[in-house]
């Protein structure tokens, strides 16, 4: 009886969300960036603020003045946002503007209102695992598609008007001179162990964006092209594209393969090259995400 409930469950949501696919995807949306507004709040009790950790940007500046006066982190994060949502909303775009200002109270919300005792006072522990939570938390938010203000903005603003300074080098900018600021003001091993926090959350929030990469691109040259591409096709059921490639040297033109495949299917693809060509060149790189038929599907 309860996997029958559970069927005709499974059944009554897919049936809603084929229905309304505007509002399945707003619920999903909403969803994502309310998980991830309390798991990165719950950073800062947990790990981070105890430890007097200031990761960067806007909240590492309300992390510094938490230090010095007292004042609470998420409090002052939500107060310095504001003038910058003033500024840039309208830029912004509505519907990212709207869910920006709704992630950006629940995750300064969440940072003083969770009712959560610090789990270590070893600093390095909290650098660690506060980065592991908040570039989760974050990185939910973004797929959610809105981000958490503060320097973000700061940044896309100052590319708009100057071209020239990329998003990412004035983030980096902004993220050294906050842990700079914090060396000077609470302490070197302190800036240290916000940088090591700074890097694994950058980690962990590509990885929850991106998602784990489990794919491989393989790039084959070979005279026996033709034999490899019906082996792969039929052996291993996956698509194969034919691409025209140019030896430098020779001038001569000569056909390479182009197939991804997952991380399960690698020594599949080896054993495939070898009974065909052994002298195949090979390329296998990083797919750092495949989309489409055989692998995920694509997000709205």
């Amino acid at each position: 009886m309860a996997r029958k409930g559970c069927s005709l469950m499974v059944k009554s949501v897919r049936s809603a969300i084929s229905r309304h696919p505007a509002a399945a995807e707003r619920f999903f949306s909403y969803s994502q960036i309310l998980l991830g507004a309390i798991i990165a709040g719950a950073a800062y009790p947990l790990f981070m603020t105890p430890n007097h950790i200031a990761p960067g940007g806007i909240t590492g500046i309300a992390t510094i003045l938490n230090h010095l006066m007292g004042w609470r982190v998420g409090a002052v994060s939500l107060i310095l946002n504001i003038p910058l949502f003033l500024i840039s909303f309208r830029a912004m775009g509505r519907i990212f503007a709207f869910r920006s200002i709704i992630a950006t109270l629940l995750f300064t919300l969440f940072i003083d209102i969770l009712p959560l005792q610090p789990m270590t006072h070893d600093p390095l522990l909290g650098a660690l695992y506060g980065g592991v939570m908040l570039g989760a938390g974050l990185g939910l938010i973004m797929r959610g598609g809105a981000t958490t203000g503060g320097s973000d903005m700061i940044a896309r603003m100052v590319h708009k008007r100057f071209q020239f300074i990329s998003t990412g080098s004035f983030l980096f900018a902004i993220d050294c001179a906050v842990v700079i600021s914090a060396g000077f003001l609470i302490g070197t091993s302190e800036a240290l162990y916000a940088l090591i926090n700074i890097f694994l959350s950058a980690k962990v929030m590509d990885t929850v964006i991106v998602g784990f990469s489990s794919n491989k691109a393989c790039f084959v040259m070979s005279a026996r092209w033709q034999e490899i591409a019906d082996r792969v096709m039929r052996d291993m059921d996956r698509g194969v594209t034919l691409l025209t490639a140019r030896g430098a040297y020779t001038g001569t033109e000569r056909p390479t393969l182009l197939c991804v495949i997952s991380r399960s299917e690698i020594m599949t693809f080896k054993r495939i090259l070898h009974e065909e060509d052994e002298n195949a060149f090979v390329i296998i790189v990083e797919a750092h995400e495949a989309i489409g038929d055989g692998f995920s599907v694509m997000e709205k």
